[in-house]
């Protein structure tokens, strides 16, 4: 598993420059990794051997009974959930009932690999939008100035630059703090709908059933039915058919083992918390900045806690004047430059927007 995790790394590398907040980095790098992982674990045989194997007759070959099985689905009997295993059933959810109108088919197991491989995807779409749409501009105005030891004279130059372009674009980043927060918005929406997702992919099962493990812990052994077993469970049942030597119709119970859910059970109740933990995190950031949009004076204390080397009133100077835009802007560059650069960038930017006031400031 590590080295599935090792060589998927590389497809999630965070950047020198950072462009986003540490929730939002959650969505397409840990994620995005854990998922790309998982859906290589239920295709590799080396974890969990074959997919599906069949007890039956000698009159049907073991190959061609798991390939019908695997294709078209299995079944339980969900009635048989509650009978006491060794008593009353041999494995949980198989009974000798007749009935197919108590059957529950489990048509999920041929898509999870195409489902984790689609979520990895949804997951990192917001990441490629912003990506797009921030065009590289932060890592453009950085010059190199997240090094602190650079020259006296070519530091000047450059910030001189950078101050120069923000001057003669104050209050004109609205739209790129605004497509950031969409992003933010759109990420949000991600998770919360892929929970929905995954509750129609389970039939109505997925929603409750993290809080089923905690109360399946908490419940009496004796009166207590695993909820991972009766959403993936790992024996079924499957019916083959086929013509007898008189052209008479002959119906094949096979008793079929789902290696398989052991992985699933284990892999979709962790995604269930973590998307839950995920959810309430990216909603948490959203509240906050809209308090943000909403307060001017949040800014000057949110700036003031990350970066401590700036001083109060030119915050306040900066937070005044300027626009959300320009406090998203001047936020950003204060996580990719060196403290103390930005220090002296937000004095002379706060100098300048005092004392050479132009149209529109």
């Amino acid at each position: 598993m590590l080295d599935i995790l090792r060589s998927l790394k590389s497809l999630v590398k965070v950047a020198r420059t950072h462009i986003d907040n540490e929730i939002f980095r959650l969505h397409y790098t840990f994620t995005v990794l854990v998922l790309l992982a998982f859906c290589i674990v239920v295709t590799t045989k080396q974890y969990v051997g074959d997919p599906i194997d069949c007890i039956h007759g000698h009159d049907v070959p073991s190959n061609i009974i798991n390939t019908y099985c695997w294709i078209h689905t299995t079944f339980t009997i969900p009635s048989a959930f509650s009978k006491k295993v060794g008593k009353d059933i041999p494995h949980p959810g198989i009974d000798a009932t007749q009935d197919e109108s108590q059957f529950r088919y489990h048509k999920y197991y041929q898509w999870v690999c195409f489902m984790l491989f689609l979520q990895a995807t949804f997951f990192y779409i917001p990441r490629w939008l912003w990506r797009m749409w921030e065009g590289g501009k932060i890592q453009a105005l950085m010059m190199d100035l997240d090094v602190g030891m650079l020259g006296e004279a070519e530091k000047k130059q450059k910030k001189k630059l950078l101050v120069d372009y923000i001057i003669a674009s104050w209050k004109t980043h609205d739209w790129y703090a605004g497509r950031y927060l969409i992003c933010e918005i759109l990420a949000f929406l991600n998770v919360i709908g892929q929970m929905f997702l995954m509750n129609t992919f389970f039939d109505g099962e997925f929603m409750n059933y993290g809080l089923e493990v905690i109360d399946f812990i908490n419940t009496d052994p004796e009166e207590r039915i695993d909820p991972m077993i009766r959403i993936f469970p790992r024996v079924t049942k499957c019916r083959f058919q086929k013509y007898g030597p008189s052209a008479n119709l002959e119906t094949h119970d096979a008793l079929c083992v789902m290696p398989l859910n052991i992985i699933n059970e284990k892999i979709y109740i962790f995604l269930w918390f973590w998307f839950v933990i995920l959810s309430i995190l990216t909603g948490f950031v959203l509240i906050f900045h809209a308090v943000l949009f909403a307060c001017p004076p949040v800014r000057v204390y949110v700036l003031s806690m990350r970066f401590r080397f700036a001083h109060m009133e030119n915050l306040h100077t900066l937070v005044r004047k300027g626009s959300f835009g320009d406090w998203f802007l001047i936020y950003m560059l204060g996580q990719n430059v060196d403290a103390i650069i930005f220090k002296e960038l937000v004095a002379e930017i706060a100098k300048k927007v005092t004392t050479e006031p132009k149209e529109g400031l």
